[in-house]
C-alpha cells in the first residue's frame, strides 16, 4: 500500500464497520511524568489464564529507573488491576518471569540498584512471597523438566542453584562465564541435576566443568575436556557439546556427540578459520557457520554428518552482520514446520541474493519473482539475472516482529519482507507471502507491515510499520489474497508492540503503545472471536503436496500435509494439530552430498580435494575391526530414500587393513611449548594412522624418566609428568607395532617467574676503559632469557642472551646504563648510574658494628646515610665537597666507598700532579680515619665510628699516559660482583612483602654523595667534576615490567 493508509486498492475491501472489542486500559497512572523526559519500558507474560505487565520508567536525569508498576488481567486484557501494593508500594522491580513448566509460578526480581530480592507467586500472580537475596541476579535459567530447578548468575561471576523456585539458594560455584552454564539433558547425561559450566582460570584460560547441583565440591566435579579450553568457547546443545582451544593463535574447535570424547571438528584442510558458530544442531546433524581467512563480511556454511565431527562445504560467502549486543548474525533462516528447508543471503559479485533449499544446504537455488504485482501489473523478472530477495532477520523483542515469519502449525506458509531486482536493497521495501514453501510468492503489500498468525495461520494480521500513529489493521482468511480493514482505536496510536495469546491458536491479541509522544502506555485487546462464526469441519481442510519446482521427492519421502482451504472461514481452534503423511522415495543422486575431503565438480560429481587422501579414513582403524570405505558420497542426514542407487553412493564396509604407526603426534594439553617448573605437564598423543589397539606409545620426558603403555587408547586422558629443573627437554613418543615404527619430538621449555634482577656495575669508570656490566638474577635460573641493554645516550639497545656484556664510556660525567630481562611473559629492568672520569681514586670504608643493627638496608637509608658520611668526612679532613662522593653498599656487614676527584684546574690534566694530588687527598682522609676522627650521630645515644676498611681495592688513578689504570678497575668491579651476589643471597630476608610483579622498588647499588652544584660552590673553589649524584638511589630505582600478551601491548606498573 502507498499513500493514505485509508485508500482502496485491487485485492482489498474497505472497512467493513465490524469492529472488534477495542478497550483502553487505565494504565496512564502508572507514570507521574511524561516519557518524553524519560524511557518507559513494558515487560508482559501470557500465563494460562493471565496477562502480566510489568512497567518501568528511566529517568535520564537521574540515569535510574524511578518507578516500576505491576498489572494483572484476568480477562485477556479487557481490563487491568494494579498489583504494586501486592508487590510494596515502593518496591521498584526490574524483571518478570513466568515457569517454563508450569505457568501459575510467576517470579519478579527487583532493582538490584535499590534492593537484592525477588518474589514469587504459585497463583498466576495474584499474591507474592518476598524473599531478600545475598547477591545480584543477572539472569536466570530454568530447568527443562524440573519446575523448581533454577540457575542463577550473579554480578560478581557465581553460580547459584535454588530447588524451590528461588525460595532458597546454594552457592554452585566461583567465576562461571556469563551465559555459559547448561542444565543436562535427559537420556545424555547420567543425572538430571548435572550442571554444565565454563569456569575462567585466567585472563586466557577456562576450565570445562561439570557439577551435581547440590553438591559441586572438587570430588564431585567432573572435567570431560582434558585441559584448559578458551574462555567464552563452551556451548552445550541437544546432544552435542563444543570448546575451542588456541595454539599459538590458531583456533582448533572440538566436539563431544552424545557425552562421548572430543574430538577436533574436521573441516576442510584449508578452510582455516578465524571464527566459527553453531547455528543448528537439529535432527543429529550441525550446521556451522565459518569465517574463513579471506572472509571479512561473510560467513560459509559447513554441514556436518551425525557425529558432528567431519564437514562438507554447503554455501559460501553469507551475509552477516552485527547483532545488538554485539554478537554474530548470519543471514540464514531455517524454515518452521517443513524439515531440511532452509532460505540464506549469499554475497555474489558484491551483490546479495536470496537462495533457498528443499535438502539442508545439498542445493541452492535463488527465489523466483512474483509475475504480478500489488495492482496487477505484470512484473518482468527474469532469473538468474532477476529473483526475488527477502530480509531475513529475526526479531529479538518478543512484542515486535522480525522482517521474515513461519509457523510449524502452517506450513508452506512464509511471510517475508523484502524486494526483487538483480540484488537486496533496503529501500522499496514491500511483504511477500507464500503458500507453497518458496515456489510462488504474492506481493501483499509494498510497504512494510508487520504480519502476525491468528488461529495457527488460519488468518492473517497486518499492522504497518510506521513512526506515525494508526488506527487500522488488515486482516486476511484466504492466506494473504485478499484483505479486510478493521479500526481497533477511535484515536490513532503509536504502536510499540504486540503481546499475543500463549501458543499459535492466538484469537486474543494486545496493542500497546502511545496516543502522543508524551503520553502513558494505552493497552487495547482486541478480541477476533467474534468475526468468526464456526468451527473447521473436516470439509474445510484440504491436502497439500511438498514440492520443489514440481519435484516431490524432497528428503528422499513425498511429504503429503493436511492444510485448511484458503477459502474456508471457521475456527481451527486449540485442538488443531498438523497432520502429514508421507511416502518413500527411490535414492537417487540428488539424495547424496560430498563426503568428507571430496569437491563437487562443474559435472556434478563428488572429486578427492587436492589435499585429502581417501586412504585417511582407514587410518584409526583397528586389525580385525571394519570401517566404512567412502565412495565419495554420503546420504544427506534424516534422508529416508531408499533402494535406488543407494548401492552405488553408500561406504562400503571393508576390513581394517593392517598398518605401521604413522602420523604420531605429541602435544601438550595446553597446546603450549612452555611449563612451569613443579607444575604438572600433560602430554597428548594421537595416531593418524595404524592400529592404535596394538600399537604401544613409548613417552621419554628427556629428564632421565620414561613410560611404556600397550596402546594408544590407554593414554587417551594424557600423561602427567613433573619436572624438576629449569631447562628446554626433549619429549619423545614412539609409537611401535609389528610392521614398523615412528617417533616425534616435543621440545618443551620448563621455566619458573623470574622475580627480581640486579644491575651489577662500578659506581665509578674511567673514561675510554672497558666495564663489565653483569645482571644477576633471582632465582638464577628461570629458563630462556633475553638481556636489553640501553647503554648510555645510545638510540638502539644491544640485544643478548648472556647477563654480561662489557662497554666503554667516552663522556666524562653521570652515564645511565638500563638492563631489561624478558623471561617468559615477564620483563624487568634494572638501571645504574656510572660516574665517569679521567682520573679519580677510592677506598672503602667500614663501621663500628653498632650501625649493622640500625642498617634496614633499604636505598632510602643508604642515602641518608652518605651523606652523613660524606658531611662527617668534610667535617675532620677540610676536604672540598666537589672532589669528594660516598656510597654505602647494599648488605650486611655494612660497608661504605669515598671516592677522591682532583681539581683539574689545580692539576693542569697532567697525570703526575693529578697524581700526587690524589695522593696529598688521600693520606688526608686515610689519616683522619686511623685516628677515628670520623664520627657521626646515628641517633641519640648511637655514636658510629667511621673506618679505613683492611679490604681495599688498589689505588685507581690514572698514572701513565695510555691510562694502564685499567687492571685496577677490573679489580674492583670483581669486588663489586661479590657483593652484588651476596646481596642478591639476602635479599628476600632484607625487604619483606615485596611484590615482585607489579610494585616491587628495587635496591640500588649506586647511592652517591656528589659535590657540589657548581653555582653553589664558594669563592675559589674550582669547576665541578661530576655532576650531582644525591638523587641517584631515588630517581634510578629499578622497577618491573610486566607484559601482558592480550593484544593491548606493554604496561608498566
Amino acid at each position: 500500500m502507498t499513500g493514505d493508509p485509508e485508500a482502496a486498492v485491487p485485492g482489498y475491501t474497505a472497512d467493513l464497520g465490524v469492529s472488534p472489542d477495542t478497550v483502553a486500559a487505565a494504565v496512564s497512572s502508572t507514570h507521574a511524568g511524561p516519557c518524553v523526559q524519560a524511557l518507559c519500558s513494558l515487560f508482559a507474560a501470557y500465563t494460562e489464564n493471565v496477562i502480566l505487565m510489568l512497567t518501568k520508567l528511566f529517568d535520564f536525569n537521574l540515569n535510574s529507573v524511578t518507578e516500576s508498576s505491576l498489572w494483572r488481567s484476568t480477562d485477556y486484557g479487557a481490563t487491568y488491576q494494579k498489583l504494586n501494593d501486592k508487590v510494596g508500594a515502593k518496591t521498584i522491580l526490574s524483571y518478570l518471569y513466568v515457569s517454563p513448566n508450569n505457568k501459575r509460578k510467576i517470579m519478579l526480581l527487583t532493582d538490584p540498584e535499590v534492593e537484592s530480592s525477588l518474589l514469587i507467586s504459585s497463583d498466576e500472580g495474584a499474591t507474592y512471597q518476598k524473599y531478600r537475596l545475598n547477591f545480584y541476579i543477572l539472569s536466570l535459567l530454568f530447568h527443562p523438566e524440573q519446575e523448581d530447578w533454577i540457575l542463577a548468575y550473579s554480578h560478581d561471576q557465581k553460580l547459584y542453584s535454588s530447588v524451590e523456585f528461588g525460595r532458597r539458594w546454594q552457592l554452585v560455584h566461583e567465576r562461571v562465564a556469563p551465559n555459559r552454564f547448561y542444565w543436562s539433558k535427559m537420556g545424555l547425561d547420567k543425572e538430571p541435576g548435572l550442571i554444565h559450566l565454563e569456569t575462567s582460570i585466567s585472563e586466557g584460560q577456562a576450565l570445562y566443568v561439570t557439577c551435581k547441583l547440590q553438591n559441586c565440591t572438587d570430588a564431585n566435579k567432573g572435567k570431560p575436556f582434558p585441559g584448559y579450553i578458551d574462555p567464552n568457547s563452551l556451548v552445550v546443545q541437544d546432544e552435542y557439546v563444543f570448546v575451542q582451544v588456541s595454539t599459538a593463535g590458531k583456533p582448533i574447535y572440538y566436539v563431544s556427540a552424545k557425552r562421548d570424547v572430543f574430538t577436533p571438528m574436521k573441516l576442510p584442510k584449508y578452510t582455516l578459520p578465524k571464527d566459527l558458530h553453531v547455528i543448528s544442531t537439529d535432527e543429529n546433524r550441525l550446521v556451522a557457520a565459518v569465517q574463513e581467512w579471506n572472509q571479512n563480511e561473510t560467513y560459509n556454511l559447513y554441514v556436518s554428518d551425525t557425529s558432528g565431527v567431519y564437514y562438507t562445504l554447503a554455501l559460501e560467502n553469507v551475509v552477516s552482520s552485527m547483532g545488538p549486543e554485539g554478537n554474530v548474525m548470519v543471514d540464514l533462516y531455517e524454515v518452521a514446520g517443513i524439515k531440511g528447508m532452509f532460505l540464506a543471503n549469499k554475497k555474489m559479485d558484491n551483490q546479495v541474493k536470496t537462495h533457498i533449499t528443499y535438502n539442508r544446504g545439498r542445493d541452492w537455488r535463488l527465489l523466483q519473482a512474483p509475475s504480478k504485482d500489488l495492482r496487477g501489473n505484470s512484473i518482468h523478472c527474469v532469473l538468474p539475472y532477476c529473483s526475488l530477495h527477502l530480509h531475513l532477520h529475526v526479531s529479538a523483542n518478543p512484542y515486535t516482529s522480525g522482517n521474515i515469519d513461519s509457523r510449524e502449525s502452517s506450513p508452506g506458509i512464509i511471510v517475508a519482507s523484502g524486494s526483487f531486482g538483480s540484488e537486496l536493497t533496503a529501500s522499496n521495501v514491500s511483504v511477500y507471502i507464500t503458500s507453497d514453501a518458496g515456489n510462488a510468492w504474492r506481493q501483499v503489500f509494498d510497504e512494510e507491515y508487520a504480519v502476525l498468525y491468528l488461529d495457527q495461520g488460519g488468518a492473517l494480521v497486518a499492522i504497518r510499520h510506521t513512526p506515525l500513529p494508526i488506527r487500522h489493521l488488515w486482516l486476511s482468511f484466504d492466506e494473504g489474497r485478499q484483505w479486510s480493514k478493521y479500526s481497533f482505536t477511535n484515536t490513532p496510536l503509536f504502536v510499540d508492540g504486540v503481546l499475543g495469546e500463549p501458543g499459535e491458536e492466538t484469537l486474543i491479541m494486545t496493542i500497546f503503545g502511545h496516543v502522543s509522544h508524551r503520553s502513558e502506555w494505552q493497552l487495547v485487546k482486541i478480541d477476533y472471536r467474534s468475526i468468526f462464526n464456526r468451527r473447521c469441519t473436516e470439509a474445510d481442510y484440504q491436502t497439500w503436496h511438498l514440492h520443489n519446482q514440481g519435484e516431490p521427492c524432497l528428503m528422499g519421502v513425498k511429504r503429503i500435509y493436511r492444510r485448511l482451504k484458503a477459502t474456508s472461514r471457521c475456527v481451527m481452534g486449540k485442538t488443531y494439530s498438523v497432520s502429514m503423511t508421507s511416502g518413500p522415495c527411490e535414492c537417487a543422486e540428488a539424495d547424496f552430498e560430498c563426503d568428507y575431503g571430496y569437491e563437487r565438480r562443474t559435472n556434478g560429481k563428488c572429486s578427492p580435494a587436492f589435499w585429502f587422501h581417501p586412504s585417511a579414513m582407514s587410518r584409526s582403524c583397528t586389525t580385525g575391526m571394519t570401517f566404512l570405505n567412502s565412495t565419495g558420497y554420503r546420504k544427506v542426514v534424516s534422508n529416508n530414500c531408499t533402494a535406488g542407487v543407494s548401492v552405488e553412493y553408500t561406504a562400503r564396509r571393508q576390513q581394517c587393513p593392517v598398518l605401521a604407526p604413522k602420523g604420531l603426534h605429541l602435544v601438550t594439553s595446553e597446546g603450549t611449548l612452555t611449563a612451569t617448573l613443579g607444575a604438572n605437564v600433560t602430554f597428548l598423543v594421537f595416531l593418524e594412522e595404524g592400529d592404535g589397539a596394538r600399537t604401544s606409545i613409548t613417552l621419554d620426558f628427556g629428564d632421565g624418566h620414561a613410560l611404556t603403555y600397550s596402546n594408544v587408547s590407554s593414554i587417551e586422558e594424557g600423561i602427567k609428568h613433573i619436572y624438576r629443573a629449569v631447562g628446554i627437554y626433549r619429549a619423545t613418543a614412539t609409537g611401535e607395532n609389528s610392521l614398523g615404527s615412528e617417533t616425534t619430538v616435543l621440545y618443551l621449555h620448563v621455566t619458573c617467574q623470574l622475580e627480581y634482577i640486579h644491575l651489577s656495575a662500578p659506581f665509578v669508570a674511567v673514561r675510554n676503559k672497558e666495564v663489565n656490566l653483569t645482571a644477576v638474577l633471582w632465582p638464577s635460573q628461570v629458563g630462556t632469557v633475553t638481556y636489553i641493554w640501553w647503554i648510555g645516550n645510545n638510540t638502539e639497545p644491544v640485544i643478548t642472551l648472556e647477563g654480561s656484556v662489557a662497554c666503554t664510556f667516552s663522556r666524562e660525567g653521570i652515564n645511565t646504563v638500563t638492563v631489561q630481562v624478558s623471561a617468559g611473559n615477564t620483563i624487568l629492568q634494572d638501571r645504574k648510574a656510572i660516574a665517569v672520569h679521567e682520573y679519580f681514586r677510592s677506598h672503602l670504608l667500614a663501621f663500628s658494628s653498632n650501625l649493622d643493627d640500625h642498617n634496614p638496608d633499604v636505598a632510602e637509608w643508604r642515602l641518608d646515610v652518605s651523606r652523613v658520611i660524606k658531611n662527617s668526612l668534610i667535617q675532620a679532613t677540610g676536604v672540598r665537597e666537589d672532589q669528594l662522593l660516598v656510597t654505602v653498599l647494599p648488605g650486611l656487614p655494612t660497608a661504605a666507598e669515598f671516592f677522591l676527584l682532583p681539581d683539574k684546574l689545580l692539576t693542569e690534566g697532567k697525570p703526575e700532579k693529578t697524581s700526587a694530588h690524589l695522593d696529598q687527598l688521600s693520606e688526608v682522609l686515610l689519616g683522619a680515619l686511623n685516628q677515628n676522627l670520623v664520627q657521626f650521630t646515628l641517633r641519640p645515644g648511637v655514636q658510629v665510628t667511621v673506618y679505613a676498611a683492611h679490604l681495599s681495592a688498589a689505588p685507581l688513578v690514572d698514572t701513565s699516559e695510555n691510562h694502564s689504570g685499567s687492571a685496577m678497575l677490573m679489580l674492583l668491579s670483581v669486588v663489586v660482583v661479590g657483593l652484588a651476589v651476596f646481596v642478591i643471597y639476602k635479599f628476600k630476608r632484607k625487604i619483606p612483602g615485596i611484590n615482585v610483579y607489579a610494585q616491587m622498588q628495587n635496591e640500588k647499588e649506586q647511592e652517591m654523595m656528589s659535590p657540589a652544584n657548581p653555582t653553589e660552590a664558594t669563592p675559589g673553589s674550582q669547576r665541578d667534576l661530576v655532576h650531582s649524584l644525591e638523587t641517584l638511589d631515588t630517581e634510578l630505582n629499578s622497577r618491573p615490567i610486566e607484559v601482558k600478551r592480550s593484544g593491548q601491548g606493554m604496561s608498566e606498573n
